[in-house]
């Protein structure tokens, strides 16, 4: 990017701790996903917040169709904004795609990241012989089309299934961030992640983990998070989280807490 990086991705650095965590958003939302998670860390940590650069509270001029075409550049992002903050140590919280991020960064450069807490992570979301993703091929092919149909559509279908719990107000939340994204990028972006496989990459993962999973997931079996404890390199627990949906985040916040405060402790 030939652009100030910080200011692209909406860099903010917020709390009074001394110990830093980053909190990373996962698709179709932005930075605002952690909003009623954060009043509990800021007295303690200091916390890193930015937007992936396919955020609709990003300029869509930033995303690079060539460049973005893997998570690899958006690893490259995370590394350069944790750089330019003169960053040495830090935790990093993950959600769905921007787990998976962390977890290539921390390969990059394992030095960096004193733990990782992967919130719905899935290194692959298409079944595989002997893996269950939680996706055949046509059913992500159908998500693909709607999407490419019918926009607006695709989203107020799609927000309360991957909410799950009956929060409104999550749903409300979830589809502003997905509308706010450009429809041509949001597509790409999806499709980039429903067809990455990263499992041979979980053994070098050399970093404690600490892996979240709803109990109920639309776009994550609880088998994931399982197949994760089981090829993650380093020492790693996992933390089902008795809720449903894949946004805890905004659908049970309070629950949420609890458990990432366990986990950053440790």
């Amino acid at each position: 990017m030939g652009i100030n990086l910080l200011e692209a991705l909406n860099v903010r650095v917020v709390g009074n701790g001394e110990k830093v965590v980053v909190f990373a958003h996962g698709f179709g939302t932005d930075q605002s996903a952690w909003q009623r998670i954060l009043p509990y860390f800021l007295p303690n940590y200091r916390i890193i917040l930015h937007d992936l650069v396919c955020a609709g509270s990003v300029n869509p001029d930033y995303f690079d169709f060539r460049r973005y075409t893997n998570l690899d550049a958006y690893v490259d992002d995370v590394l350069q904004i944790l750089d330019a903050l003169g960053i040495e140590k830090c935790a990093y919280v993950g959600h769905s795609v921007s787990a998976m991020i962390g977890i290539i960064a921390s390969i990059r450069r394992p030095e960096l990241f004193t733990k990782l807490v992967l919130i719905g992570a899935s290194p692959r979301f298409l079944n595989d012989v002997d893996y269950h993703g939680g996706f055949e091929r046509g059913e992500i092919e159908t998500v693909f089309a709607a999407m490419e149909s019918n926009y607006a559509a695709w989203v107020s279908g799609f927000a309360p299934l991957a909410v799950g719990a009956d929060v409104p107000a999550a749903v409300r939340e979830f589809s502003r961030t997905l509308f706010n994204m450009r429809p041509d990028i949001s597509l790409f972006v999806c499709r980039t992640v429903f067809n990455s496989d990263l499992r041979s990459l979980l053994g070098f993962v050399k970093v404690p983990c600490c892996i979240i999973q709803s109990a109920k997931d639309v776009s994550v079996p609880v088998e994931v998070a399982m197949y994760l404890q089981t090829h993650l390199g380093g020492r790693n627990t996992v933390e089902i989280l008795h809720t449903e949906g894949h946004l805890p985040h905004l659908s049970a916040p309070a629950l949420l807490v609890t458990v990432l405060r366990r986990a950053l402790s440790r």
